[in-house]
Protein backbone atom coordinates (compact mmCIF):
# COMPACT_ATOMS: atom_id res chain seq x y z
CA UNK A 1 0.00 0.00 0.00
CA UNK A 2 1.21 3.57 -0.63
CA UNK A 3 2.63 5.61 1.60
CA UNK A 4 4.39 8.63 2.86
CA UNK A 5 5.98 9.44 5.77
CA UNK A 6 5.67 13.14 7.74
CA UNK A 7 8.85 14.85 8.81
CA UNK A 8 7.35 13.87 12.37
CA UNK A 9 7.23 10.31 11.14
CA UNK A 10 4.35 9.55 10.53
CA UNK A 11 2.97 7.24 8.13
CA UNK A 12 -0.24 8.74 5.63
CA UNK A 13 -1.98 6.26 3.62
CA UNK A 14 -2.98 7.83 -0.06
CA UNK A 15 -5.05 6.56 -3.04
CA UNK A 16 -3.73 7.60 -6.42
CA UNK A 17 -5.79 6.35 -9.15
CA UNK A 18 -5.64 7.47 -12.77
CA UNK A 19 -4.27 10.26 -14.86
CA UNK A 20 -5.11 13.96 -15.82
CA UNK A 21 -5.81 17.22 -13.57
CA UNK A 22 -5.49 15.83 -10.15
CA UNK A 23 -8.57 16.50 -7.68
CA UNK A 24 -7.77 15.64 -3.83
CA UNK A 25 -10.34 14.64 -1.80
CA UNK A 26 -10.20 15.54 2.23
CA UNK A 27 -12.75 13.07 4.04
CA UNK A 28 -14.58 13.81 7.15
CA UNK A 29 -14.14 13.05 10.75
CA UNK A 30 -13.66 9.90 11.90
CA UNK A 31 -14.22 8.39 8.41
CA UNK A 32 -11.14 7.70 5.95
CA UNK A 33 -10.25 7.68 2.52
CA UNK A 34 -13.04 5.35 1.64
CA UNK A 35 -16.09 7.68 2.03
CA UNK A 36 -15.16 9.01 -1.40
CA UNK A 37 -14.72 5.71 -3.25
CA UNK A 38 -18.00 6.96 -5.13
CA UNK A 39 -17.16 10.02 -6.32
CA UNK A 40 -13.02 8.98 -6.69
CA UNK A 41 -14.30 6.48 -9.28
CA UNK A 42 -16.64 9.11 -10.84
CA UNK A 43 -14.22 11.14 -11.50
CA UNK A 44 -11.20 8.41 -12.66
CA UNK A 45 -13.75 6.97 -15.18
CA UNK A 46 -13.90 10.93 -16.47
CA UNK A 47 -10.94 11.25 -17.44
CA UNK A 48 -9.36 12.77 -13.78
CA UNK A 49 -6.59 11.66 -11.44
CA UNK A 50 -7.68 11.15 -8.22
CA UNK A 51 -6.00 10.80 -4.52
CA UNK A 52 -7.25 10.92 -1.40
CA UNK A 53 -5.65 10.42 1.94
CA UNK A 54 -6.56 8.96 5.08
CA UNK A 55 -6.05 11.90 7.65
CA UNK A 56 -3.53 10.97 10.71
CA UNK A 57 -5.03 8.83 13.24
CA UNK A 58 -7.57 7.86 10.70
CA UNK A 59 -7.46 4.54 8.73
CA UNK A 60 -4.88 2.92 7.58
CA UNK A 61 -2.55 5.88 8.72
CA UNK A 62 -0.41 6.18 11.76
CA UNK A 63 -1.85 5.89 15.34
CA UNK A 64 -0.56 8.35 16.96
CA UNK A 65 -0.75 10.06 20.19
CA UNK A 66 -0.12 13.53 18.83
CA UNK A 67 -0.68 15.94 16.41
CA UNK A 68 -4.60 15.95 15.60
CA UNK A 69 -4.90 19.60 14.79
CA UNK A 70 -5.81 21.65 11.97
CA UNK A 71 -2.18 22.68 11.39
CA UNK A 72 -0.91 18.94 11.40
CA UNK A 73 -3.90 18.10 9.33
CA UNK A 74 -2.66 21.31 6.68
CA UNK A 75 1.05 19.87 6.82
CA UNK A 76 0.07 16.40 6.02
CA UNK A 77 -2.48 17.42 3.17
CA UNK A 78 1.10 19.20 1.76
CA UNK A 79 3.10 16.33 2.11
CA UNK A 80 0.85 14.49 0.16
CA UNK A 81 0.65 17.14 -2.81
CA UNK A 82 4.87 17.59 -2.72
CA UNK A 83 5.29 14.15 -2.45
CA UNK A 84 3.22 13.41 -5.49
CA UNK A 85 4.22 16.77 -7.30
CA UNK A 86 0.33 17.83 -7.86
CA UNK A 87 -0.38 21.06 -9.69
CA UNK A 88 -3.50 22.64 -10.95
CA UNK A 89 -4.85 20.57 -8.32
CA UNK A 90 -8.97 20.91 -7.46
CA UNK A 91 -9.05 20.78 -3.64
CA UNK A 92 -12.38 19.41 -1.99
CA UNK A 93 -12.77 18.43 1.27
CA UNK A 94 -16.12 17.56 3.47
CA UNK A 95 -17.22 18.01 7.09
CA UNK A 96 -13.18 18.55 8.42
CA UNK A 97 -12.17 18.07 5.57
CA UNK A 98 -13.55 21.07 4.56
CA UNK A 99 -11.78 23.00 7.15
CA UNK A 100 -8.46 21.08 6.56
CA UNK A 101 -8.65 22.02 2.84
CA UNK A 102 -9.21 25.46 3.74
CA UNK A 103 -6.34 25.77 5.82
CA UNK A 104 -3.81 24.00 3.67
CA UNK A 105 -4.34 27.02 1.05
CA UNK A 106 -3.62 29.41 3.69
CA UNK A 107 -1.10 27.96 5.25
CA UNK A 108 0.99 26.56 2.71
CA UNK A 109 -0.52 28.89 -0.16
CA UNK A 110 -2.09 28.51 -3.69
CA UNK A 111 1.20 27.76 -6.12
CA UNK A 112 -0.72 24.12 -6.84
CA UNK A 113 -4.24 24.31 -6.74
CA UNK A 114 -6.92 25.67 -9.40
CA UNK A 115 -10.11 25.50 -7.67
CA UNK A 116 -11.29 24.33 -4.32
CA UNK A 117 -14.46 22.74 -2.76
CA UNK A 118 -16.10 22.88 0.53
CA UNK A 119 -18.62 20.53 1.20
CA UNK A 120 -21.00 20.40 4.38
CA UNK A 121 -17.44 21.93 5.45
CA UNK A 122 -17.02 23.35 9.28
CA UNK A 123 -15.80 26.89 8.63
CA UNK A 124 -15.80 29.26 9.56
CA UNK A 125 -16.27 28.30 13.10
CA UNK A 126 -18.38 25.80 14.86
CA UNK A 127 -18.50 26.86 18.54
CA UNK A 128 -20.17 29.45 19.87
CA UNK A 129 -17.95 32.13 20.96
CA UNK A 130 -19.08 36.20 21.99
CA UNK A 131 -17.98 36.81 17.76
CA UNK A 132 -20.08 34.06 16.87
CA UNK A 133 -22.82 33.69 18.42
CA UNK A 134 -24.67 31.41 16.16
CA UNK A 135 -22.38 28.89 16.56
CA UNK A 136 -23.43 25.78 18.65
CA UNK A 137 -22.44 25.29 22.58
CA UNK A 138 -19.32 24.23 23.66
CA UNK A 139 -21.46 21.37 25.66
CA UNK A 140 -22.37 19.51 22.04
CA UNK A 141 -18.92 18.66 21.12
CA UNK A 142 -17.93 18.06 25.18
CA UNK A 143 -21.58 15.75 24.96
CA UNK A 144 -19.61 14.28 21.49
CA UNK A 145 -16.31 13.81 23.40
CA UNK A 146 -18.13 11.94 26.43
CA UNK A 147 -20.16 9.61 23.96
CA UNK A 148 -16.76 8.50 22.57
CA UNK A 149 -15.42 7.94 25.91
CA UNK A 150 -18.19 5.85 26.79
CA UNK A 151 -18.58 3.38 23.63
CA UNK A 152 -17.08 4.48 20.67
CA UNK A 153 -18.71 1.82 18.50
CA UNK A 154 -22.61 2.75 19.98
CA UNK A 155 -21.81 6.49 19.29
CA UNK A 156 -20.92 5.62 15.91
CA UNK A 157 -23.58 3.45 15.00
CA UNK A 158 -26.44 5.96 16.33
CA UNK A 159 -24.88 8.67 14.40
CA UNK A 160 -24.53 7.39 11.21
CA UNK A 161 -28.00 5.53 11.49
CA UNK A 162 -29.42 9.16 12.59
CA UNK A 163 -28.15 12.54 11.57
CA UNK A 164 -25.13 12.08 9.98
CA UNK A 165 -27.16 10.94 6.52
CA UNK A 166 -30.34 12.31 7.70
CA UNK A 167 -32.29 8.83 8.38
CA UNK A 168 -33.82 10.33 11.98
CA UNK A 169 -35.82 12.39 9.74
CA UNK A 170 -39.38 11.33 9.03
CA UNK A 171 -40.14 9.51 5.83
CA UNK A 172 -36.44 8.88 4.85
CA UNK A 173 -35.61 5.33 4.70
CA UNK A 174 -32.47 3.84 6.37
CA UNK A 175 -29.99 2.24 4.63
CA UNK A 176 -28.25 -0.33 6.78
CA UNK A 177 -25.04 -0.79 3.86
CA UNK A 178 -24.20 2.78 4.47
CA UNK A 179 -24.47 2.87 8.02
CA UNK A 180 -21.99 -0.06 8.02
CA UNK A 181 -19.99 1.23 6.05
CA UNK A 182 -19.51 4.59 8.52
CA UNK A 183 -19.23 2.24 11.19
CA UNK A 184 -16.36 0.66 10.05
CA UNK A 185 -14.33 3.62 8.84
CA UNK A 186 -15.06 5.09 12.06
CA UNK A 187 -13.84 2.14 14.49
CA UNK A 188 -10.52 1.57 11.78
CA UNK A 189 -9.21 4.63 13.19
CA UNK A 190 -7.82 6.06 16.74
CA UNK A 191 -10.30 6.69 19.48
CA UNK A 192 -7.30 9.47 20.37
CA UNK A 193 -7.22 10.81 17.10
CA UNK A 194 -11.31 11.08 17.02
CA UNK A 195 -11.44 12.18 20.81
CA UNK A 196 -8.86 14.97 20.09
CA UNK A 197 -9.95 16.00 16.51
CA UNK A 198 -13.57 16.72 17.83
CA UNK A 199 -11.96 19.88 19.48
CA UNK A 200 -10.06 20.56 16.11
CA UNK A 201 -13.50 20.85 13.99
CA UNK A 202 -15.32 22.19 16.22
CA UNK A 203 -12.74 25.14 17.72
CA UNK A 204 -10.66 26.03 14.95
CA UNK A 205 -11.49 29.27 13.82
CA UNK A 206 -10.92 29.74 9.81
CA UNK A 207 -12.21 33.28 9.32
CA UNK A 208 -8.83 34.57 8.38
CA UNK A 209 -7.87 31.74 6.66
CA UNK A 210 -11.01 31.99 4.11
CA UNK A 211 -10.19 36.10 3.88
CA UNK A 212 -6.88 34.58 2.11
CA UNK A 213 -8.36 31.82 -0.30
CA UNK A 214 -8.14 33.77 -4.27
CA UNK A 215 -9.16 30.43 -6.18
CA UNK A 216 -12.76 29.79 -7.12
CA UNK A 217 -14.28 27.80 -4.63
CA UNK A 218 -17.75 26.08 -4.44
CA UNK A 219 -19.60 25.70 -1.30
CA UNK A 220 -21.73 23.11 -1.36
CA UNK A 221 -23.59 22.64 1.49
CA UNK A 222 -27.35 21.13 2.32
CA UNK A 223 -29.78 23.36 4.78
CA UNK A 224 -30.80 20.29 6.35
CA UNK A 225 -27.18 19.61 7.96
CA UNK A 226 -27.83 18.38 11.37
CA UNK A 227 -24.13 18.06 11.77
CA UNK A 228 -22.67 21.27 10.66
CA UNK A 229 -25.55 23.60 10.33
CA UNK A 230 -26.06 25.50 7.46
CA UNK A 231 -26.75 28.93 8.26
CA UNK A 232 -23.67 29.64 10.61
CA UNK A 233 -21.20 27.34 7.96
CA UNK A 234 -21.83 27.50 4.36
CA UNK A 235 -23.27 30.98 3.66
CA UNK A 236 -20.57 32.78 6.03
CA UNK A 237 -18.10 31.01 4.60
CA UNK A 238 -18.82 31.72 1.06
CA UNK A 239 -19.09 35.16 1.96
CA UNK A 240 -15.59 35.13 3.43
CA UNK A 241 -14.07 33.96 0.31
CA UNK A 242 -12.97 36.40 -2.60
CA UNK A 243 -14.23 34.32 -5.29
CA UNK A 244 -16.80 31.97 -3.29
CA UNK A 245 -20.21 30.57 -4.40
CA UNK A 246 -22.68 29.13 -2.99
CA UNK A 247 -25.05 26.72 -3.72
CA UNK A 248 -27.48 25.31 -1.25
CA UNK A 249 -29.06 21.72 -1.66
CA UNK A 250 -33.21 21.72 0.01
CA UNK A 251 -33.37 19.23 2.39
CA UNK A 252 -30.02 17.44 1.79
CA UNK A 253 -27.90 16.07 4.86
CA UNK A 254 -24.50 16.32 6.17
CA UNK A 255 -23.18 13.40 4.59
CA UNK A 256 -24.83 14.33 0.89
CA UNK A 257 -22.05 13.40 -1.23
CA UNK A 258 -23.03 9.43 -0.35
CA UNK A 259 -26.91 9.79 0.49
CA UNK A 260 -26.84 11.92 -3.21
CA UNK A 261 -23.99 10.88 -4.89
CA UNK A 262 -24.97 11.82 -8.39
CA UNK A 263 -26.29 15.24 -8.07
CA UNK A 264 -23.28 16.02 -5.82
CA UNK A 265 -21.29 14.48 -8.75
CA UNK A 266 -22.66 15.78 -12.08
CA UNK A 267 -22.48 19.39 -9.97
CA UNK A 268 -18.59 19.09 -9.06
CA UNK A 269 -18.05 17.90 -12.16
CA UNK A 270 -19.71 21.00 -14.13
CA UNK A 271 -17.38 23.34 -11.71
CA UNK A 272 -13.91 21.37 -12.15
CA UNK A 273 -14.91 21.88 -16.29
CA UNK A 274 -16.23 25.46 -15.83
Amino acid sequence: MPFITTTDGVEIFYKDWGTGQPIVFSHGWPLSSDDWDTQMLFFATNGYRVIAHDRRGHGRSSDVADGHDMDHYADDLAAVTAHLDLRDAVHIGHSTGGGEVVHYLARHGEDRVAKAVLIAAVPPLMVQTEANPGGLPKSVFDDLQAQLLANRSEFYLSLAAGPFYGFNRPGVETSEAKVRNWWRQGMMGSAKAHYDGIVAFSQTDFTADLEKITVPTLVMHGDDDQIVPYADSGPLSARLLRNGTLKTYSGFPHGMPTTHADTINADLLEFIRS
